[in-house]
């Protein structure tokens, strides 16, 4: 094998492609954005923060789907918007991406279950993923299907990035 034909070869293996990472980074932020998104409509109704309030609010749509404890529903009313703030930050920055991209889905796998658990028993209740005030439905359950979807999209291009990078430097 001639000197030309070695160089471009290790040439191109050795530099990926720029649109896996392209588009990893544009669905990451848009991942986080989205996360970002939730927290603040559940922090910030009706025209102003209820940084002291807010849990009351989102309780009420938590307990509604029936499927915890009342001390559960407090707890989990007051950790979750800052939880899902925390998520959309590290999406965004990028910050352990193979973790955040998959407790991210794994969230959105949670929320959906309760959803669908919730359609499937007739409960009219509102969703309480974008604030207090959208109805759970067909549209709530695709909308958050297709979130999924890109928080899955998310994980496995992080970990493949991570593995192309692994194969490549050694």
């Amino acid at each position: 094998m001639s000197v030309v034909t070695s160089a471009v070869i290790s040439e191109t293996t050795a530099r990926p492609a720029v649109w896996p990472r392209a588009l990893l980074m544009l669905g990451r932020v848009a991942l986080g954005a989205i996360f970002i998104v939730a927290a603040y409509a559940k922090l910030h109704f009706g025209g102003s923060w209820h940084f002291g309030d807010y849990h009351f609010f989102f309780a009420m749509a938590i307990d509604s789907y029936k499927l915890l404890p009342i001390s559960m529903v407090e707890w989990m009313a007051r950790i979750l918007p800052w939880f899902e703030m925390v998520l959309g930050v590290w999406l965004i920055a990028g910050a352990g991406l193979r973790w955040s991209a998959s407790v991210s889905s794994a969230l959105l796998l949670v929320f959906i279950g309760a959803m669908t658990r919730a359609t499937i028993l007739g409960l009219e209740i509102n969703c309480g993923c974008f604030g207090n005030n959208e109805k759970l439905g067909t549209v709530t359950l695709i909308r958050d299907s297709s979130l999924l979807v890109l928080a899955l999209a998310v994980a496995m291009g992080a970990f493949l990035i991570k593995k192309h990078k692994a194969t490549v430097s050694s």
